[in-house]
């Protein structure tokens, strides 16, 4: 069994007509529109793997009451979601383990909402934005989910075996058919910048082209970090159990977290950059001097999530974030610190010509740790900030992570959809945890204030929208192929490749390729286009004749004509300063 749960302001749902053969009945009541506000949402798909018995209903049970005891709500809405499997149960055993499961849950007092089961339905819902209003699951019994053995070592395989095996190592087929052009998945196919594969779901497989892209954001990441006096860190990838006990997160988060073992030790592969970072203060004897202490990593971490949810670059397994944590000495700081963040963030999207959706202000949830007297510190300081600035924000009351309030920006898909992708989070709980100290002017040990913050929020889902929001043409700076060299004919190759060797000459660093195909002009353009190509020059007889270029520049379809020195200093320039 399968379940996305989901903390909701609200859900909207209505049947509209029969999926299958096998459906509840509905009265009149039932085939009208329902409003849930304020609910957790459990879309769930069972499987062909699933037996209804007791145990299986009490381990689905088990995980609404953990969830919705985390959320803090006793209102519950079984909504049947077969999106999440490609490998289904009767309809008949999914049908009763809902409906045993209603039953079950209502007894323990919850208010349950149970959607119509086997039939097409529309829905609208509003998640939350705390940490834990998204939350996959995968519930079965352990003796049925070992059920694969291995009975293949690799010295004994087959042919028969090998060619079965490479066959299911397919690539992954994407259906286009639903997507808008500038969707993210269709340029990223188009540009050959990445691809996945079931052997890694959620993980991507950057080809040349788009790991260009994603190390060119890391240089400019780390340029303007260190010019902000950063210090970069990098911890590990898998650490002992332990850490993420003291850290909450093996409380809160153990089920989207991947485990292992090492010499009987339980280690995680970490979900989050912040627990070794906090190891990295500790390692070393802080002073009142050392701060603000800003420390950034961009760091890859991993947290499980059900396939039915992955999206493209949007949602993933495997994700690049660009962390930092900002240890501060007093509210003075904090507010300093935060009002430069928010500088750094604006520098950044200007960068890239991208502008927020709109900013959000989360306060104080029901479950929290800290006092009121810290909570309304940290509130006062972050609404400051955004009120001396002038911003326009929307609150979101109670929606502040459980250890301090936030700022989020969020910007807009090809499709409509908002993402948060920059955050600013006041901490109180982690330097409680691992009870960071620092010394002050009277010698005396005092516990730091911690900011956390990101910018990209994490790279993969930065391209995607950077992507979307310039159907693919990106700055020269940042494109996988800033120049590309057609040849008229065959005659012309020659001329065309003393071009290339002197621009390579003046500009070592320049992506720069050719098509000398025996095409049409045409044809090449078409291709180069596709690619989203800044510059694409054209030598043909006229070209080698006057010693000018023919440019054609950004889709721009008319030809502009330049000598090689002037284009050369164009370039440079727009590189230079990443214009």
């Amino acid at each position: 069994m399968k379940t996305l749960n989901l903390h909701v302001d609200y859900i909207k749902f209505k049947p509209l007509k029969k999926a299958l053969n096998t459906v509840e009945p509905l009265s009149e009541l039932d085939k009208k529109e329902k409003l849930v506000k304020e609910a957790l949402v459990v879309l769930t798909a069972v499987e062909k793997t699933d037996i209804l018995n007791e145990i299986l209903i009490k381990k689905f049970i088990d995980s609404i009451k953990d969830i919705a005891k985390q959320v803090n709500t006793k209102r519950i809405v079984l909504y049947p979601y077969a999106h999440l499997s490609s490998n289904l149960s009767s309809p008949e055993i999914a049908m009763k383990i809902l409906m045993t499961s209603e039953k079950e849950l209502s007894k323990q007092n919850f208010e349950v909402i149970r959607a119509p089961f086997g039939y097409y339905k529309e829905f609208e819902l509003k998640v939350k934005g705390h940490p834990l209003s998204e939350l996959s699951r995968e519930i079965g019994i352990e003796e049925r989910i070992k059920k694969e053995k291995i009975e293949e070592e690799t010295e004994d395989l087959t042919e028969e075996q090998r060619k079965r095996l490479l066959r299911e190592i397919s690539k992954s087929k994407l259906d286009t058919s639903k997507l808008k052009e500038n969707d993210h998945r269709i340029l990223g196919q188009q540009m050959d910048l990445w691809s996945f594969n079931d052997v890694a779901p959620g993980m991507v497989f950057w080809h040349n082209n788009g790991l260009i892209i994603y190390n060119e954001l890391i240089r400019y990441w780390e340029e303007m970090h260190k010019k902000n006096n950063y210090e970069l860190i990098r911890t590990p990838q898998i650490m002992d159990a332990k850490l993420w006990k003291v850290s909450g997160h093996w409380e809160k988060f153990r089920e989207n977290m991947f485990l292992t073992d090492y010499e009987k030790r339980n280690f995680c592969v970490k979900p989050m950059n912040c627990p070794g970072g906090m190891l990295v203060y500790r390692a070393k004897p802080k002073t009142y001097k050392d701060l603000p202490l800003r420390v950034g990593e961009l760091g890859i971490v991993h947290r499980q999530e059900l396939s039915g949810v992955l999206a493209g670059l949007f949602r993933v397994i495997q994700l690049t974030q660009d962390d930092a944590h900002i240890f501060c000495a007093n509210e003075n700081q904090v507010e300093q610190e935060t009002n430069d963040l928010i500088d750094l963030i604006e520098i950044f999207y200007k960068t890239f010509n991208l502008k927020f959706d709109h900013v959000e202000l989360s306060t104080r949830p029901e479950k929290r740790i800290g006092s009121d007297e810290l909570w309304n510190m940290a509130e006062e300081i972050l609404e400051k900030v955004l009120k001396k600035r002038k911003m326009k924000y929307k609150l979101n009351p109670g929606e502040g992570a459980f250890y301090g309030p936030k700022i989020d920006f969020h910007a807009k898909d090809s499709q409509g959809r908002t993402w948060q992708l920059s955050t600013i989070q006041l901490d109180f709980a982690m330097p409680e945890r691992f009870e960071l100290e620092y010394i002050d002017k009277n010698n005396e040990r005092k516990r730091p204030i911690m900011l956390h913050r990101v910018i990209y929020g994490s790279l993969e889902r930065f391209i995607g929208v950077l992507l979307e929001s310039s159907n693919g043409r990106l700055p020269t700076w940042l494109s996988p192929i800033q120049i590309r060299i057609l040849s008229f004919t065959d005659r012309n190759i020659k001329y065309a490749q003393k071009i290339i060797k002197k621009i390579k000459e003046a500009l070592p660093k320049i992506r720069i390729d050719e098509d000398f195909d025996s095409t049409t002009m045409s044809s090449k353009v078409r291709k180069a286009e596709m690619m989203r190509i800044p510059y694409i020059i054209t030598i043909g007889d006229k070209e080698e004749k006057t010693g000018k270029l023919a440019i054609r520049i950004k889709s721009d379809r008319k030809l502009k004509n330049s000598t090689l020195d002037k284009f050369l200093g164009k370039i440079s320039k727009e590189i230079k300063n990443r214009e």
